[in-house]
């Protein structure tokens, strides 16, 4: 199974480690990695250049924002309802079951996804959590609804937004989301091997997050965007924004007509919410 909807990879300055674009190669699953025109040279000697879209732009200064629409635009150009858009540094895909991790070796996680989320009119923003997340034997829900997606993102084309800013794009495209009653949907079951922030050269690293006060103007940048439902907080002797996404509990999935979810349990054994 592969996903119905294009997959995009954005990515700069790691041609060395092209982690993302290695493990979705290991399990099949086709897609385009996205570049700006001077890195065209090194990302194709490890890359198909089949696989390659070149950006009509290069260091703007403002992080993955313009590459994000780019990618939003070309979708919608082709035909799309929805798109993925994943950052550059996974490393490995997981289906988490039984309080156990195993590896993913296909696509068909993608393609679960997706069709969860055509069921519903309003069904927004989805994607896969992190493994930090999600430890080993623990318990959790199959799916977190309103709540922010990060990094592996199924995007509906219906969403009268773009991204914006310069930090915490994808925080920010949740949370305008959830403020006009469209519902998130993360993935538990499904979980990404990323590493953390800062930790890889490359991508944003370089170009917004370098400087002592990186992580202030990262979380001071979503508290001005939010300053409803996000304040800053010191946390393992660094700051970082803490969102309250509490007022969205009562964003209900509407479910598209014709669609029907015998007993309130779809396919894949996931409860949703009461009709």
């Amino acid at each position: 199974m592969t996903p119905k909807y294009p997959v995009y990879v954005i990515s700069k300055g790691r041609w060395e480690h092209p982690l993302t674009a290695r493990a979705l190669e290991r399990m099949g699953v086709g897609f385009r990695i996205v570049i700006e025109p001077q890195e065209f040279e090194q990302y194709r000697k490890v890359i198909d250049s089949k696989k390659i879209l070149i950006l009509p732009f290069s260091n703007l200064g403002q992080g993955s924002i313009p590459a994000r629409n780019w990618v939003w635009d070309n979708a919608e150009q082709n035909g799309h309802d929805r798109h993925w858009i994943l950052d550059d540094n996974i490393s490995e895909f997981y289906r988490f079951n039984s309080n156990l991790r195993f590896k993913m070796r296909c696509g068909t996680a993608f393609t679960v996804i997706e069709e969860f989320s055509d069921r519903f009119t309003n069904a927004a923003i989805s994607g896969m959590n992190y493994m930090m997340f999600v430890p080993k034997k623990t318990r959790c829900d199959p799916i977190t609804l309103n709540t922010r997606i990060y990094s592996i993102i199924l995007l509906n084309h219906n969403l009268p937004y773009r991204w914006r800013g310069r930090y915490n794009e994808d925080t920010d495209l949740s949370l305008r989301a959830l403020k006009n009653k469209w519902c998130t949907i993360l993935f538990n079951i499904f979980i990404a091997n990323k590493q953390t922030t800062m930790t890889m050269k490359g991508g944003n690293t370089d170009e917004l997050y370098a400087g002592n006060d990186a992580r202030w103007k990262m979380a001071e940048s979503l508290r001005q965007q939010h300053p409803d439902v996000v304040k800053i907080t010191r946390k393992w002797d660094r700051w970082q924004h803490h969102v309250d996404y509490r007022p969205f509990k009562n964003n209900i999935l509407q479910k598209r007509a014709g669609v029907s979810i015998a007993n309130g349990v779809d396919n894949f054994g996931m409860k949703l919410l009461k009709k």
